[in-house]
């Protein structure tokens, strides 16, 4: 009988703090591996967490622990917190994430749309209906006013996660709601929900328009357009600003005990904090958290978008790479660093092997081939996209020509050439609007990372020439599904890289 495998292990279960764990043999999961962590350290690892390792596959770089078969002999295991980013790879020494204030969206629409209480009277009312229905087929009909307030609740749901529904999202609404109460059916046929996502639709854009009248900021910026009294302005349904890209808290009101001169000092105090030699990152943070309003409606209310470099130059905070992650989760409650390298470790495999395929039949991505970084080189070339915009290379001795460059990822070597470019960069420079933003890390997937984010934070739109590669980003690797119908090609890499 084999002996049983032994562990050594040393965990940090702080930045600064790691112990050592020792296992007479392999845990049976992961799961049962992170109960042993938390009975022997705690009450240091109170709260929900997940493991990572150094994985020798990536050069020593974090992959998270998702099977247990891939826990080392010996090794190092990282702990990462939903709430902190603080293990992320190559986190910065500050990065903890804000927490969304319960005025804002906590999630984005889900995948299963629940539908809501409609009140002691109404429910009884439905449950009645639906057991009528069972036995004999016959729909309930609704009193105006009751199907008034199923629709007034209906729209107050689909708001809570977004206020400009697509018509597959209505629909999903619609649907769930004759699943739950099938005695609602408009019809005895199969479209039975066709005529409630008709009427949601309305209900919901009435809903909005009260809304906007209370001065919601996210459907008040879109007020004052062309009228009969103001034939001038624009048209009610062009240059709607809403969210484009599965924006989670896209814009919001100021905090209720904060006015805007109150928020304006303390963005003057961002400004003085951020000047200093040591900076304090838990002041700027908290500054930065409670001043989000604010600094969403200059960047997205403004009616002709401002400068990135006059942005930058008022909320200079948004400079600093902490805070760039912080931003990305104030907008998406989502944790930037950690979900995109989860997801990018967990479809690399099999991206590989798809790239490879086509490296074979093509010839056109067999150099392109490695982890991470290179998967992120290689997906646009996939995609038959131009990403020689995004991906710069220069001389550390010559300043690069960034004329018509929107956004890009410059990055300095010494010597010119393919590997140097990938494995030795000098810097990586971020580039938005024709200059160089901030110098990234060296890390080519962090750049990229960190460029994801600002395009998210500064509110820009993805480059024409790469729309298939950001998106595929946002929908697979960032999971920011807007539940719009996705262009072929890109449909078809996720239908492959699904379907193994």
């Amino acid at each position: 009988m084999a002996a049983a495998q032994k562990h050594v292990l040393r965990v940090y279960v702080e930045r600064d703090t790691a112990l050592k764990l020792t296992l007479l043999e392999r845990p049976k999961s992961v799961e049962e591996l992170k109960e042993i962590i938390q009975e022997r350290f705690k009450p240091r690892l109170d709260g929900d967490f997940s493991l990572h390792y150094e994985d020798p596959d990536f050069d020593g770089d974090l992959c998270l622990l998702v099977d247990i078969q891939e826990l080392p002999e010996k090794g190092t295991l990282r702990v990462v917190r939903p709430e902190s980013d603080t293990f992320s790879t190559a986190s910065s020494d500050t990065d903890t994430l804000p927490h969304v204030p319960a005025i804002q969206r906590q999630k984005s629409w889900p995948d299963e749309f629940v539908v809501p209480s409609f009140g002691y009277e109404m429910d009884h009312i439905l449950e009645e209906g639906n057991r009528v229905y069972e036995e004999s087929g016959k729909l309930l009909k609704l009193k105006r006013s009751q199907k008034s307030e199923i629709l007034r609740k209906m729209a107050e749901t689909i708001y809570s996660f977004k206020a400009y529904a697509h018509d597959k999202e209505l629909a999903m609404a619609a649907q769930a709601l004759i699943r739950a109460h099938p005695c609602l059916r408009m019809t005895a046929g199969e479209d039975g929900a066709l005529g409630w996502k008709r009427h949601m639709g309305y209900k919901l854009a009435s809903y909005r328009n009260n809304l906007a009248k209370a001065g919601v900021a996210e459907v008040a910026i879109n007020t004052g357009r062309r009228s009969r009294n103001n034939p001038n302005n624009d048209h009610p349904h062009q240059n709607i600003k809403k969210a484009r890209k599965a924006e989670v808290n896209y814009i919001t009101n100021l905090p209720k005990d904060q006015t805007p001169a109150s928020l304006e000092k303390m963005r003057e105090q961002i400004m003085h904090e951020v000047e200093k030699t040591e900076r304090n990152y838990l002041v700027i943070g908290k500054l930065m958290d409670t001043t989000y309003a604010l600094r969403r409606q200059e960047i997205v209310g403004a009616v002709v978008a401002p400068r990135v470099r006059d942005v930058v130059d008022r909320w200079p905070a948004l400079l600093i790479e902490s805070q760039v992650v912080a931003e990305f989760h104030r907008i998406n409650n989502v944790n930037l660093r950690t979900q995109f390298y989860k997801e990018l470790d967990r479809h690399t495999p099999r991206l590989i092997t798809l790239f490879r395929d086509k490296a074979i039949k093509t010839g056109k991505i067999a150099e392109e081939l490695a982890k991470r970084a290179l998967v992120l080189r290689a997906l646009p070339v996939y995609l038959r996209e131009d990403a020689s915009m995004l991906f710069r290379t220069c001389d550390s001795a010559d300043g690069p020509d960034l004329t018509d460059t929107p956004v890009a990822l410059l990055t300095v070597v010494t010597d010119d050439t393919t590997d140097s470019a990938l494995f030795s960069p000098e810097s990586i420079c971020i580039v938005i609007e024709d200059e160089i933003l901030v110098n990234g890390p060296t890390n080519l997937a962090e750049s990229f990372l960190l460029l994801f984010g600002y395009i998210y934070a500064l509110d820009l739109q993805y480059p024409k020439k790469l729309e298939l590669t950001f998106t595929f980003i946002q929908k697979v690797v960032m999971c920011l599904e807007d539940n719009k119908p996705l262009k072929g090609r890109l449909l078809t890499l996720k239908n492959d890289l699904f379907n193994e």
